[in-house]
């Protein structure tokens, strides 16, 4: 490992040290507790907002991100759940709050943030439900966002699957 760099010989940083989060993972992780607020409590959309952005960390995430994902999960709500359940095996309402957050989280993105690859966006839907989650949550949440991006995103995936 060298000593200026902090990295071993292949360029990576050393096994067991956590990298840090990233400004949007960390904007990720502010919604999805602004959306399990919102889906358990059905609290006042203003009141989460001013909460969670009085939260230790929250000045290191990507405010703009972590606003289109609350207000576009919270204001579409309706619509994502539409997608969703045509991928998912039960009512959105049976799923676990914490998986439906991450869920409308992964819809969202997959239909409004084009610039996220949707791989990444799965990705980071699963590290999601990995953290917060129940244990198997992440295997269903890869599932049914595999599915929702070949419905919203079938080009990409279709040229994706072909490479």
């Amino acid at each position: 490992m060298s000593v200026t760099t902090g990295k071993s010989a292949s360029g990576k940083p050393p096994v067991g040290k956590p990298r840090p989060k990233s400004p949007r993972r960390r904007s990720r992780e502010f919604a999805l507790q602004g959306l399990y607020e919102w889906l358990v409590g059905r609290a006042d959309v203003a009141a989460v907002d001013t909460h969670i952005r009085e939260q230790d960390g929250f000045d290191k995430c990507d405010s703009a991100h972590f606003d289109a994902l609350l207000a576009g999960c919270i204001d579409d709500a309706s619509a994502l759940d539409a997608v969703l359940a045509r991928h998912v095996d039960r009512k959105t309402t049976d799923l676990s709050p914490v998986e439906h957050a991450v869920l409308l989280i992964g819809t969202y993105e997959l239909a409004h943030c084009l610039d996220v690859p949707y791989r990444v966006v799965i990705n980071e839907a699963v590290e999601l439900a990995k953290s917060f989650g129940g244990t198997d949550g992440h295997k269903y949440v890869n599932g049914v966002l595999d599915k929702a991006a070949a419905d919203l995103r079938a080009a990409e995936v279709a040229a994706h699957r072909r490479s």
